[in-house]
């Protein structure tokens, strides 16, 4: 592999400063500490910063050699935040507040970026300017669009933006990177069903929502089966079914509550359609009403063709062709795709490997993310902040687009 030396050899202190991370995760929005560590690191290395867009936010700002004179520009991303699940690792670097963990890799994600930032600052091997955005709250709190929102891409004007995901099961050294969907869209519903309460004895009284709810949970799937396209990916799962309160008592209300994943917005637009038909009409069938709520979230993380080629050309460099794979979509969310919207550029994947690089007292559980026995592998920050550097001091290299 093709790792810049430097990096390397910096390696070790960068990971101290993951591990501080991760011992002391932070929940979206709420990423004071961490915003506050990484702005204490890019002063420290000379990086001008600038803090407060999506309240816990940092962009930091690396002039070139031209001192940014060319007027180009480029984006990394890297996100902050931690999850709201209890830790089983006990090493030493566990997290030390109950109830909050870094599960996803975030920490890491920092760390790759910080070292990038690193040697940015030492060296400055380009012209233009690269903007390192240390993202809060992607974890449910859409803290991408709020960046957007409050002038992220007004403030730092940039050509195309990148984003980077750790990802376990494939073997360390690997990178993941396709054109298109990469990442579904999320939303949520929630469905209240109202019949008429009774006596468990005596159902002929009353109008039963149980068996109501049950046939519309199963006439859901038929949209998938029946009413999507088979070559489009779509997922409806219904995660939370609440209802009555004794065996011998038939209830006035369930409620219904769970997610779609789609790949786009005109297969959103279907199932949101036909959800809504089948829970309005399901219900009229049996004298019962209902209450349809829909709201979507994420939308689908979309890769620009060029911006996705020029990154797998750029990981070739470092690791190899034959390391470089095909980015398997996924069915999770990520809020990067908001940047991507408004933005060209691409979101990869690196590997973190199988887990055996944990410490003992790693809880005896898988390495997966959103796991409460995962951690990051810090075997990747030199690998990782290598594809920064290489990434933007090559993108800055090529001829500008014609506007």
């Amino acid at each position: 592999m093709n790792v810049i030396d430097s990096i390397v050899t910096q390696a070790a202190s960068i990971a101290a400063v993951r591990r501080d991370i991760h011992a002391h995760p932070e929940l979206c929005f709420e990423e004071v500490r961490t915003a506050d560590v990484v702005a204490q690191k890019l002063t420290e290395w000379g990086i001008p910063i600038h803090r407060g867009l999506g309240k816990t936010g940092v962009v930091g700002i690396v002039k070139g050699r031209d001192g940014g004179a060319n007027g180009r520009a480029i984006g990394l991303r890297a996100d902050m935040d931690a999850l709201p699940m209890q830790e089983f690792n006990t090493f030493a670097h566990a997290s030390k507040h109950q109830g909050k963990m870094h599960a996803c890799g975030h920490d890491g994600h920092t760390a790759m970026l910080l070292a990038a930032a690193q040697h940015f600052a030492k060296h400055r091997n380009f012209d233009g300017t690269v903007y390192l955005i240390f993202q809060p709250a992607e974890e449910g709190g859409g803290g991408a669009r709020v960046m957007i929102e409050e002038g992220l891409f007004e403030q730092f004007p940039m050509e195309a933006v990148y984003g980077m995901h750790n990802w376990p099961g494939m073997p360390v050294g690997t990178f993941a990177v396709s054109p298109g969907p990469v990442m579904a869209s999320t939303s949520e519903f929630k469905i209240t069903l109202r019949g008429k309460g009774g006596h468990a004895a005596l159902p002929h009284t009353g109008i039963d929502p149980v068996p109501i709810a049950c046939g519309m949970v199963q006439s859901f799937q038929t949209i998938i089966s029946r009413n999507k396209k088979p070559v489009d990916a779509g997922v409806i799962s219904v995660t939370m079914i609440h209802a009555g309160e004794a065996t011998n008592v038939i209830p006035d209300s369930v409620e219904l509550q769970g997610t779609v994943r789609t790949f786009t917005t005109e297969v959103t637009d279907l199932i949101e359609k036909r959800m809504r038909q089948i829970a309005e009409n399901h219900c009229a069938a049996h004298d019962a009403t209902c209450e349809f709520e829909f709201v979507r979230n994420y939308p689908p993380t979309v890769n620009s063709p060029a911006e996705a080629e020029f990154a797998r050309k750029v990981m070739t460099g470092i690791v190899g062709e034959e390391r470089v794979v095909v980015q398997e979509p996924t069915m999770g969310a990520e809020d990067f795709a908001y940047m991507l919207q408004a933005k060209p550029g691409a979101y990869c994947f690196i590997a973190n490997g199988d887990g055996a690089h944990r410490e003992m007292g790693h809880g005896g559980g898988p390495c997966t993310l959103h796991n409460p026995s995962y951690d990051f592998n810090d075997d990747l920050i030199p690998l990782g902040a290598t594809y920064w550097v290489k990434l933007a001091e090559e993108w800055l290299a090529q001829p500008a687009k014609a506007a």
